[in-house]
């Protein structure tokens, strides 16, 4: 199958190359070289069922593999209980919104530790995430997979061993690891190879060589600091902060994966997500040489 990418919305080069609406996204998705698309519900679900399913029919006619991205606000971890309660609601509206448009995956934040430990707040998530789940299942939408999301700023609950944690919930729970963000949140360590070869591991002694070879990704460089971690979302241009995709894509490529992966650049997303994909390519061919 091979690894699918594409952007997170629009670069800025969408609108530059003449194009105004949402329905031609995946023709320009492949005028750009690339396969997938995450259609962006950040600040909230407001894409009609009637026009998710004209863009769904547009995408699949085009080969463009779609994923949701749920909105920011959601906190599993929520200490207030309306709060959590909401939260299941907006996954609720995020995967009617995937099914209808033929999406097969949503990511989701899970919020923050506020004034928890980190152990609490991950028993609040799991038992939101449970919850969100079963009312998915009443709505016959259990077929939608939820992917939460590794977090870059260092009070977010969603480090690696986390996320990969709330997945050990169901096997329909993948992870969507976001380097950019693990590479804020521990201060540069993922341009090192060697942690991202442990990334993969990890992965797989958790969830098992099924779920890590389809997982989920967000990528982009991130500036960050050490107080916080993440501060904002960079270019490939950047030359300061990374992390680099080379690693990523030859960790793909040796242990057979099949990831999607989105990229979240600062307005280049379509763009760079296209420069990973050459590297990609040049992986498989560099491992077909050895």
């Amino acid at each position: 199958m091979g690894a699918k990418f594409g952007p997170a919305g629009n670069s800025e080069s969408f609108a530059a190359m003449g194009y105004k609406k949402t329905i031609q996204v995946p023709e320009y998705i492949v005028h750009m070289g690339l396969d997938a698309y995450e259609y962006q519900c950040g600040r909230g679900v407001r894409i009609s069922t009637e026009a998710a399913q004209a863009f769904g029919q547009k995408a699949k006619e085009a080969g463009v593999t779609l994923s949701l991205h749920s909105p920011y606000y959601i906190s599993l971890s929520s200490l207030e209980e309306e709060k959590r309660t909401g939260s299941i609601d907006y996954i609720l509206q995020s995967a009617r919104a995937a099914d209808a448009m033929g999406a097969q995956r949503v990511v989701v934040h899970s919020g923050s530790c506020a004034k928890l430990s980190r152990t609490d707040a991950l028993e609040l998530a799991k038992d939101t995430l449970r919850r969100a789940l079963q009312a998915m299942d009443e709505e016959g939408l259990g077929h939608i997979h939820l992917c939460p999301e590794t977090m870059g700023k260092l009070n977010q609950l969603g480090d690696l061993q986390e996320v990969l944690e709330l997945c050990q919930l169901d096997e329909r729970l993948i992870p969507c690891i976001d380097f950019g963000h693990l590479n804020a949140r521990t201060f540069g360590t993922l341009n090192d190879p060697q942690a991202v070869r442990a990334v993969f591991e990890q992965m797989e002694d958790k969830l098992g060589i099924s779920r890590l070879r389809q997982f989920h990704s967000h990528f982009s460089k991130i500036e960050y600091t050490l107080k916080g971690g993440e501060k904002c979302h960079l270019t490939f241009a950047d030359t300061e902060y990374g992390p680099s995709f080379e690693p990523v894509a030859e960790m793909i490529v040796r242990k057979g994966c099949s990831p999607t992966i989105i990229c979240e650049s600062a307005g280049t997303q379509a763009e760079d997500a296209a420069a990973m994909k050459r590297m990609y390519q040049q992986a498989k061919e560099k491992e077909q040489i050895v």
